[in-house]
């Protein structure tokens, strides 16, 4: 009741302490400075964020079960997915507000703590093991998407105690900290990958030049794994790509109004770069490159766990 009386939340005020300190402390000039800053990174992180869910929707999930759609009617199903996710945002807020003790930055935290060690165990272990495959892979990401999921929903099941008030939630949720669950979770994301990878078929060497870290600065052709080509359009075959049929003036406006146009484009292939020079680079550059990537993860990695 404290709590809610003071900043409207009955699960904490640790949200408010940064903008009573801009507001409180800070000269006019500097509020409006801090307020377009926080402006501008919020911006920039939602449209990144729903930009990639549109893309990974439309091309890995729409475009699948219509193979003919246009590139005009997948730019259409992006832009209106987009409003969806916006639409689910806002009705996710007060789901927020209850999560982590109110904490928003520790939501965020958590959230990503049991979504992203599946996929970042998928990356380094095709990186620096050749010996991983598609199987193992896929079955990695299933197993830590699945016990990933599983503790967000537990997390979000069980609401936090209110302001001053003890915590009876299970000992899973309470003493199981997120960063610690996400190294168990990268950890049995990796041995579901080395024992499926290693009971079935390995990917050819001749697969994987240039792919992984110990063939980078292989100089032999690679070769696909998928040689499908394009299948021509049996519903535009018969119509060429520089006579498109007339529009009707409204149409023309609201797509104008949309930002969508009618482009004509060649499809010429695309010829592949067999110059590899451009992978060799002078040892110096590259051991001063690789210091300071180094060092910015080392700080990352404990401003992370200090302020987490």
């Amino acid at each position: 009741a404290l709590c809610r009386s003071i900043c409207g939340a009955s699960v904490g005020c640790s949200n408010m302490a940064y903008p009573k300190l801009v507001v409180e402390l800070m000269p006019v000039g500097l509020r409006g400075l801090m307020l377009a800053v926080i402006l501008a990174a919020l911006m920039s992180s939602l449209t990144s964020i729903f930009n990639s869910s549109s893309t990974l929707f439309t091309l890995d999930l729409y475009h699948r079960a219509r193979p003919r759609a246009s590139e005009m009617e997948l730019m259409i199903v992006g832009r209106v997915f987009i409003l969806v996710l916006m639409c689910i945002s806002l009705l996710w807020i007060p789901v927020v507000q209850t999560a982590n003790s109110g904490q928003l930055f520790d939501y965020i935290q958590s959230v990503t703590s049991f979504l992203a060690p599946p996929i970042t165990a998928v990356f380094v272990m095709a990186i620096f093991w050749p010996r991983a495959n598609e199987q193992g892979a896929f079955w990695g990401l299933m197993t830590g998407l699945a016990v990933g999921l599983t503790r967000m929903i537990m997390e979000f099941s069980y609401f936090p105690p209110s302001c001053g008030q003890p915590d009876h939630r299970p000992s899973v949720v309470t003493d199981v900290h997120y960063l610690y669950f996400a190294l168990i979770l990268l950890a049995l994301t990796c041995l579901v990958i080395v024992v499926v990878s290693l009971v079935t078929a390995p990917i050819p060497k001749e697969h994987l030049y240039r792919l992984t870290w110990w063939s980078r600065n292989d100089i032999e052709p690679r070769i696909d794994l998928s040689n499908s080509q394009a299948t021509p359009d049996p519903v535009n075959c018969d119509r060429p790509d520089d006579e498109p049929l007339p529009q009707p003036t409204w149409k023309r406006i609201v797509m104008w109004l949309c930002g969508l146009s009618r482009q004509v484009q060649s499809a010429h292939p695309a010829v592949e770069n067999q110059d590899l020079n451009f992978l060799q680079e002078k040892s110096l550059w590259r051991n001063v490159c690789n210091v300071n990537a180094l060092l910015l993860l080392a700080v990352n990695v404990f401003l992370w766990g200090y302020f987490a």
